[in-house]
């Protein structure tokens, strides 16, 4: 259905990486949630009433809720889809990812409701009428969800987008759910056993994690989270591919929401090089990664001597003296100050943030390897944190 929607209602639905074709998913998606989900609290509550099963009311109320949240993503997209003004020089897209944890929110608040409303029915259980009008309405909503799932993930897949990933872990918890209600009322008809206020309990567990999940997931960017292995990749490959680059580090991807990136990276080139020339295929590269990742960029030029064999032995020599400590570091910014006396080492490390030595430490321990090798080599050394994987350089 939201492949057939998408045809009528999204121009050029095939760029996601527009925003405004996000956005156009994003509200799309929204809107038939709520359809759907209003649909499903109405059967629900009619099944809820007719069988007097707290657990299948609950079950509805949680489905109002996810209504409630669809509301929110919708407002959330549209919002996030306003151009850039003097106050937000780079957009609002962040609004999807607020958007998004206020619908954890929501999620969570229902759940703990429907654990104490549902501990209540243990200790005063009442009898639950069956009927075939139940089984069937509890089996569809099954189906719908299961569809809603489906569709949640495939967009959010198709935009890369945690809202909707979020939205579809709900959908898909929504299953579990109401599986473990049709299961309680099933067993209760044929059994006798009054297990329905522990089904809401559980049903309530099930909510309660699929908010905690989603509140993860739109924390995190928030926050500032590391970026897309596969994005940084794409970058790494679009700027190496031209020749006059001997190596990238240094790169920091700021997101300021979906479709909303800049990039910040140093770009090793030779050092005998022309400058005007080298300029100009800088520029190309920032309008390439533009072009092609529909991001912003700014890339600084890093001179590096090329050629020079005292330079290339002694950086082979240091690269091998790291390796020693860990193969998790690497190096960049590589250059030799020869004096009378000792000749200078100077480079900068780039260490993982998990790295088990302090920058002191390292320091102190990789002087000592290069003085083994040479006392007449003095290491100047600059620690940076591995923002991202980098190519050596």
């Amino acid at each position: 259905m939201i492949t057939l929607l998408s045809k009528f209602f999204i121009k050029n639905r095939e760029n996601t990486q527009d925003p405004g074709v996000r956005q156009a998913y994003g509200v799309l998606c929204g809107a038939v949630g709520i359809f759907l989900n209003l649909l499903l609290f109405g059967s629900k509550f009619l099944a809820g009433m007719l069988s007097g099963s707290i657990a299948i009311t609950a079950d509805a109320f949680n489905n109002l809720s996810d209504a409630g949240s669809s509301i929110i993503t919708l407002i959330g997209f549209k919002m996030a889809g306003q151009k850039p003004d003097p106050d937000h020089p780079f957009g609002h897209g962040r609004i999807e990812y607020i958007s998004g944890l206020f619908v954890s929110v929501i999620i969570l608040l229902m759940g703990f409701e429907l654990i104490k409303s549902s501990a209540e029915k243990i200790f005063h259980p009442e009898e639950l009428t069956y009927s075939p009008t139940v089984l069937v309405i509890l089996l569809a909503s099954i189906l719908m969800k299961c569809y809603m799932a489906a569709y949640n993930q495939s967009i959010s897949k198709k935009i890369n987008s945690s809202a909707m990933k979020a939205t579809a872990t709900d959908s898909l918890s929504d299953c579990l759910a109401t599986a473990v209600v049709l299961a309680a009322t099933l067993i209760s008809h044929f059994t006798g056993l009054s297990i329905d206020g522990w089904c809401g309990v559980l049903v309530g567990l099930f909510i309660c994690y699929a908010g905690f999940e989603a509140a993860k997931d739109t924390i995190s960017p928030l926050l500032g989270q590391a970026p897309d292995p596969e994005f940084v990749k794409q970058v790494n490959d679009i700027v190496m591919s031209y020749d006059g680059v001997l190596g990238i580090h240094d790169m920091i991807v700021h997101n300021y929401g979906p479709g909303r990136i800049l990039i910040s990276l140093h770009a090793e080139v030779p050092a005998d090089g022309d400058l005007l020339t080298l300029h100009d295929m800088i520029d190309v590269i920032e309008h390439k990664l533009r072009d092609t990742l529909h991001c912003s960029a700014v890339i600084h030029m890093d001179p590096v001597c090329v050629g020079d064999e005292e330079t290339e032995h002694l950086k082979e020599l240091v690269t091998g003296c790291l390796k020693e400590i860990s193969p998790s570091i690497s190096i960049h910014d590589f250059r030799i100050v020869k004096g009378s006396t000792h000749t200078n080492v100077i480079f900068d490390i780039a260490v993982p943030y998990d790295f088990p030595m302090t920058d002191e430490e390292l320091i102190e321990t990789a002087q000592r390897r290069i003085q083994r090798e040479n006392p007449n080599y003095f290491a100047v050394i600059e620690v940076d944190k591995q923002y991202v994987p980098e190519k050596e350089g």
